[in-house]
């Protein structure tokens, strides 16, 4: 992040950050289940495809699904279960942002972040 802690520097940081600083921003929280479940010593991981996540504030709150789509650029993800139907009567799916949402599952498929979440792990 940047260092200055001024509202405005940090904002104007945020926006114009590239994309690979943003992924950064893309943090979401994991339930206490999954939490537990894996021993974590983190509260949140960066949000993936293929994780499953409960939406928890919002107009979509309750409903839960597997991630089809991170956009960085936005800050958003795109759930499977949350869809509208478009002017033409297709079905496209919703933006939620990533504030608003919790993971429930993790995708572990990709090598390098099931070993960034070994590294979470407590270690006994």
């Amino acid at each position: 992040m940047i260092e200055s802690s001024k509202p405005r520097k940090q904002r104007r940081y945020r926006f114009g950050a590239p994309l690979h600083a943003r992924q950064h921003f893309l943090h979401a929280h994991i339930s206490k289940e999954l939490g537990e479940k894996l021993k974590l010593t983190k509260r949140s991981l960066q949000i993936a495809k293929g994780d499953s996540v409960k939406v928890v504030s919002g107009g979509h709150s309750g409903s839960e699904g597997k991630v089809t789509a991170v956009n960085l650029r936005k800050g958003f993800v795109y759930i499977d279960s949350i869809k509208r139907k478009n002017a033409k009567g297709k079905e496209i799916s919703m933006p939620v942002h990533v504030s608003n949402v919790y993971i429930t599952d993790l995708n572990l498929s990709d090598k390098i972040r099931a070993a960034k979440v070994k590294s979470f792990q407590k270690q006994k």
